[in-house]
């Protein structure tokens, strides 16, 4: 137990400033004879003379101007402590750990965390980037708060999760700005089988979504004659400009190449290859308000980041 309470500090401290009781107490709202009691009760709990009374004029002892210096760090700290708590209430603070799935995380988040940053400072947010089946079991295990992801989510995850649509990445056919078929408007399915391909490699989540549209589409994809396998989608983009071979990339991995015009794209006649992109969070979860505003602005920004909407 301590000897004294947040609100006899107080006191000593409006003592200090007012060198009155009489004035002390107005100042707290309370009466000149309840201020005094709790003076004396502070006094007797610490066993010392804290204030000087001569005639009509008060002042601090040694051990009162001890026990001043004190509280007001004391009082400081609770205040400060108060104003946190209706910030982070109101979301002016707090912390955020944000997923993404492979290509995601990498060209597209940044691009929403640095809108997001700029409206809202002091919230610290993280993020994580891994497989979607990593990062939806950590959404179910409450180390991610919230995530965008592109791959499909296996029923057994499906239950505790809530998925929200987000829009559709394209993953468009890419190739060297020299190549023939740059000069086409669209290339025919039997052309599919006269270029050399560079993928990620065969556990690749994206790899397996496109081979699977293809042969939905009457694409024999054990006939493509793939050259080169690659672990990231910029040394796919690289290989592609040196013109070692095409590639299929998400339409948001490539915009800087698009303007810079080092790679060309080729449609394919009747074929698209989309997928759906999706915002996973755990339905029993508290939602924080640095939760609620950046759920509010990526609603704002789906249509805003060069995704086609669902």
């Amino acid at each position: 137990m301590l000897p004294f309470t947040l609100h006899q500090l107080r006191i000593l401290k409006a003592v200090a400033t007012e060198k009155n009781f009489t004035k002390a107490a107005a100042v707290l709202y309370l009466s000149q004879p309840s201020l005094s009691k709790q003076i004396k009760i502070l006094e007797n709990n610490l066993d010392i003379l804290l204030i000087n009374r001569e005639r009509n004029r008060i002042s601090l002892t040694e051990s009162g101007k001890v026990l001043l210096q004190y509280s007001e760090r004391i009082l400081a700290l609770c205040e400060e402590s108060c104003r946190v708590l209706v910030e982070l209430k109101n979301g002016d603070r707090g912390n955020l750990t944000v997923g993404a799935s492979q290509t995601i995380g990498t060209y597209l988040m940044p691009r929403v965390l640095a809108l997001f940053a700029k409206n809202y400072p002091q919230i610290n947010l993280k993020v994580q980037v891994n497989s979607t089946r990593i990062i939806a079991k950590k959404i179910i295990h409450r180390e991610i708060d919230i995530a965008i992801v592109g791959g499909e989510i296996s029923d057994d995850l499906k239950k505790s999760l809530i998925i929200e649509p987000f829009g559709l990445d394209e993953l468009t056919l890419i190739i060297s700005k020299s190549h023939p078929f740059t000069k086409k408007a669209k290339i025919n399915k039997k052309d599919l089988y006269n270029l050399n391909y560079i993928t990620l490699n065969s556990n690749s989540t994206i790899k397996n979504f496109i081979d699977n549209i293809l042969i939905q589409n009457q694409i024999e994809t054990k006939q493509l004659k793939t050259i080169l396998q690659l672990n990231s989608i910029e040394g796919i983009k690289t290989a592609v400009s040196l013109g070692l071979g095409a590639a299929f990339v998400s339409s948001s991995a490539i915009e800087k190449e698009i303007k810079l015009q080092t790679i060309g794209i080729i449609k394919i006649e009747n074929i698209k290859i989309t997928r759906k992109l999706s915002i996973i969070t755990n339905s029993e979860c508290y939602r924080s308000k640095a939760f609620e505003f950046f759920y509010t602005k990526l609603i704002q920004l789906k249509n805003k980041i060069y995704l086609k909407k669902v």
